[in-house]
């Protein structure tokens, strides 16, 4: 939430999109154009180690364009998006600061929501009621969870895909420990008061099969630069599992599948690519509902200049 009088307020400029649709070059292009610093919205690139599988910028364009929030925790820890707002809030003043302009570019989409929106006051993580509740997963399914929550919150069921663990996880949680549904206690919440004006942009295919192209071509390109031999990597420390969120991330849980002789290796290439098509599904539903959102129209070849400068014409529009 803003506050009331936003013409005082910096401006901050949010670039979402799907996966695969172009955000990282365009992002680095607009740092070429514009004093602006970008800081990623992405729950997988916080991780070290975790690369290719995540299309982490490499070395050469984080030296043209340092990316924040990147490569700083280790798989083994949680992220969650109350820790990426208190995180992104500290680098946009440090930006702000110093007389630049931040650029939040990634696609996760809750985590520009919370940002924008704030996050409900909800209890601690109870280690014995995960442990319990992973249990019943492993002997009853996600699907089964999703069910048991849908009868105790059927709003945060029915937005959530039956297999999408972590979430569901934490809404039955939360109705354990408080006895109130997790979508009630959302909706209670006080939306924060923003220290800046967002833009907020977002590059939009304009043919949904090409997208699922650039998809099919990104993961063949991520198993020919070696993305398996990274996550042989994280799977040889032992310490890790496909319950945590790093392991569960696109990609990187259907080649864990296969390391551990759930998949054939066709059928894991197939499998992440299919997930990845559903990431980017629901990523653009999250979008067509996104309020005071700039489209940028997202065609094939992807051509960078033009689309720069549509991004820049907006911008301009918009007092930056």
């Amino acid at each position: 939430m803003l506050a009331a009088n936003t013409k005082t307020l910096p401006s901050v400029i949010f670039l979402m999109g799907p996966t695969a649709s172009g955000k990282t070059d365009l992002a680095v292009a607009l740092t070429e154009k514009l004093p602006c610093d970008i800081i990623s919205v992405d729950s997988a690139l916080v991780y070290r180690g975790m690369d290719i599988g995540s299309a982490k910028p490499d070395a050469a364009t984080l030296q043209r364009a340092p990316h924040r929030l990147i490569s700083f925790l280790d798989p083994s820890k949680p992220y969650s998006a109350a820790q990426f707002r208190c995180d992104a809030l500290r680098e946009i003043e440090y930006i702000l600061h110093s007389g630049r302009i931040p650029l939040l570019a990634g696609g996760t989409m809750l985590y520009f929501k919370v940002l924008l929106e704030g996050i409900a006051d909800l209890p601690a993580a109870d280690p014995a009621l995960r442990a319990q509740l992973t249990t019943e997963a492993a002997q009853y399914g996600w699907p089964a969870l999703h069910q048991k929550l849908a009868e105790v919150d059927p709003v945060s069921a029915a937005q959530l895909h039956p297999n999408h663990s972590q979430r569901i996880l934490r809404a039955l949680e939360v109705h354990a420990l408080t006895g109130i549904a997790l979508s009630t206690l959302q909706q209670q919440q006080q939306p924060a008061s923003l220290p800046f004006r967002p833009i907020q942009l977002a590059l939009m295919p304009d043919d949904r099969e090409a997208l699922h192209r650039r998809i099919e071509q990104r993961f063949d390109r991520m198993l020919r630069e070696g993305f398996m031999d990274e996550v042989r990597r994280l799977y040889a420390r032992g310490d890790l599992h496909p319950d945590l969120p790093a392991i569960r991330a696109v990609g990187y849980r259907q080649a864990w599948d296969y390391l551990a002789g759930n998949l054939s290796e066709a059928e894991m290439r197939a499998a992440g690519i299919a997930a990845t098509r559903q990431l980017a599904k629901r990523q653009l539903t999250w979008l067509r509902n996104w309020p005071q959102l700039h489209t940028i129209p997202m065609q094939e070849p992807f051509d960078l200049e033009k689309v720069t400068l549509a991004t820049l014409k907006i911008l301009s529009a918009n007092g930056i």
